[in-house]
């Protein structure tokens, strides 16, 4: 991950033979397919990875069972393989999560669901029980020969509202099945980058860096950490920037060959709450809920506090999406429809998310229609250009079939073999997963003398990752932070083997600080501080830095400087209660 190494080795020879453009997750998949085939394979990303969409999903993992009533069984179909795939091979981030619909109708939807799957305009509306059967039967059909979780369950009214008692009343029933979620989506990307990079030399990537049309046919590559620039020469281009792919296209073409459009991307936003009622209430389900609208929404348990979303609003510039007010008020509304009794303090929304879903450019007048499976296109070069392979839509879930299909294309242009398949490849601190975690956790600890209960988080955040971790932390005199689960030389380990270059990168995508509101004002100036440290930034930089983190945390995250010292106060007092009672 050297960036003067990468740009010396251009200046040797600019020929690559593929350059991925975009480091989120579809890009990541594509990188490492890439890579593992031994093909000569640089990724760009113009921000950090897993910075736009990659890190605004739902933390779900999941088949996608409304899908089914617009006809997409294929995609369902795959996804429900994908996440069965994901629940083997990272099994440090993603787990299955029981889901519960809470039903308010027996037959409605049934129209509906018919005339959308026809084609025909027709706005959405509640499904009743029939529909929701019949969507569970489909899932459970496709699972069959897996059976990896249990089939779903039915329940009355009456005992819906004995086992989730804050429920609508006027739910007529209830329906149970299982999806997955995802823990740490930005941390899993970084796995897939790294183990594309753990296949050789021959594989290279880079954050914070441009690809441009320096003239007809010739690019240049600029580093935006330390101004340099390079040629380059692929052989072919990966357009994998998801809502970008239209503009990444204008800055790869001249103005007079510029493809025509080819994304129509809606915006998703989420909260995540603070409020003990409101855990207490999911009872460790997920609800899987609509709206008055006829809007589906989700909320459940996530790293000890609730996510709850989202949206689906059409986006003409990914650049400048946020949870708007009017969002917010809209989840917040669809939670008192669904848990009427549960009131939701503005304090207790501790962080917000926005991300822009890369769908296709569609005409259709209601976004829930655009169809959510991915395609790849090829756009021929022009004027001694290399092709271009735009990587249209997809899911979360399915990023690595998605990533399997574009780098299957390009080998195929490239004359090349696959020799290695990813279908049953763990993932990163997915590797030798133990079946007995809690002997690793111990044996691992006494290796390095690490405590049993450091041991453990570290595990739970890194997966077998965590052996490295626990290794450089053991090297060297440690010291605490201001986050009790967080040391100097955890960070440290972040900082040289995951490409950190901003504060942001830390706080937002390596760790889950900020998302799970733990984030304080005294962490913030402590990370940034073990951060210039190792980056030998000067006061003014650090200052810099520190003033562009508050001011992105504010804007796009909901959360203040004000609200970070509260959160100062708050730990200063728990550490209190926790010393006397300890």
């Amino acid at each position: 991950m050297n960036r003067e190494e990468i740009f010396n080795g251009l200046a040797k020879s600019p020929k690559v033979d593929v350059c991925v453009l975009g480091g989120g997750i579809n890009g990541l998949s594509v990188f490492r397919e890439l890579a593992l085939q031994g093909v000569n394979v640089l990724l760009v990303e113009k921000h950090d990875y897993c910075s736009g969409a990659s890190a605004a999903l739902s933390r779900m993992v999941h088949g996608g069972l409304r899908y089914l009533e617009n006809g997409e069984f294929s995609l369902v179909r795959e996804s429900l393989v994908e996440r069965d795939r994901l629940l083997k091979n990272a099994p440090h981030y993603v787990a299955p999560l029981p889901t519960t619909v809470p039903i308010f109708d027996i037959f409605s939807g049934l129209a509906n669901g018919a005339v959308r799957f026809l084609g025909l305009t027709r706005r959405p509306n509640r499904r009743g029980a029939v529909a929701v059967k019949m969507g569970l039967g489909i899932y459970d059909f496709l699972t069959r020969k897996r059976a990896l979780m249990p089939k779903h369950a039915f329940r009355g009214r009456r005992t819906t509202l004995a086992r989730w008692p804050a429920l609508n009343p006027d739910i007529k029933s209830s329906a149970t099945y299982y999806d997955a979620w995802v823990s740490q989506p930005e941390r899993l990307g970084i796995e897939l980058l790294k183990d594309g990079l753990a296949a050789g030399s021959h594989a290279q990537a880079l954050n914070y860096a441009e690809l441009t049309l320096a003239a007809p046919g010739r690019y240049e590559l600029k580093d935006d950490v330390t101004g340099a620039v390079a040629a380059i020469e692929p052989g072919l281009i990966i357009n994998a920037t998801g809502g970008w792919i239209d503009i990444a296209n204008g800055a790869l073409f001249p103005a007079t060959s510029k493809p025509a459009p080819l994304m129509g991307g809606t915006k998703g936003s989420h909260l995540i709450i603070d409020n003990a009622q409101l855990m207490d209430a999911l009872n460790g389900h997920m609800i899987y809920y609509e709206n008055e609208d006829g809007r589906i929404c989700i909320l459940f348990p996530y790293l000890g506090k609730v996510l709850v979303g989202s949206t689906d609003i059409r986006v003409d510039d990914p650049e400048t999406v946020r949870c708007e007010a009017d969002e917010r008020d809209y989840i917040l509304q669809s939670l008192a429809f669904v848990l009427p009794d549960i009131r939701v303090r503005p304090e207790e929304v501790v962080f917000q998310f926005s991300g822009v879903r890369p769908l296709p450019a569609s005409q259709d007048s209601f976004t829930g229609r655009i169809p959510r499976d991915h395609f790849c296109t090829f756009v021929e070069g022009v004027e001694g250009g290399p092709p271009v392979l735009c990587m249209i839509g997809g899911k979360w879930t399915t990023f690595r079939s998605f990533g399997e299909m574009a780098a299957d294309l390009t080998l195929e242009r490239l004359a090349k073999q696959r020799h290695v398949s990813t279908g049953e490849r763990a993932i990163g601190g997915g590797q030798d997963y133990p079946s007995d975690r809690d002997r690793w956790v111990d044996d691992v600890a006494a290796a390095t003398g690490l405590s049993r209960e450091r041991m453990q988080v570290l595990f739970v955040r890194y997966g077998t990752g965590a052996r490295d971790v626990a290794d450089l932390i053991a090297a060297g005199a440690d010291h605490a932070l201001p986050h009790p689960d967080y040391s100097a030389r955890e960070l440290q380990y972040l900082i040289r083997s995951e490409a950190v270059e901003h504060l942001e990168d830390l706080l937002l995508r390596r760790t889950t600080l900020a998302i799970t509101g733990e984030l304080s004002l005294d962490m913030v100036d402590a990370v940034l501080a073990v951060l210039a440290i190792e980056k030998q930034w000067l006061p003014p930089r650090v200052a810099v830095e520190r003033k562009r983190f508050l001011a992105l945390l504010v804007e796009r995250h909901g959360v203040d400087e004000e609200t970070l010292s509260v959160r100062n106060e708050q730990r200063s007092a728990l550490c209190e209660t926790t010393a006397r009672s300890g």
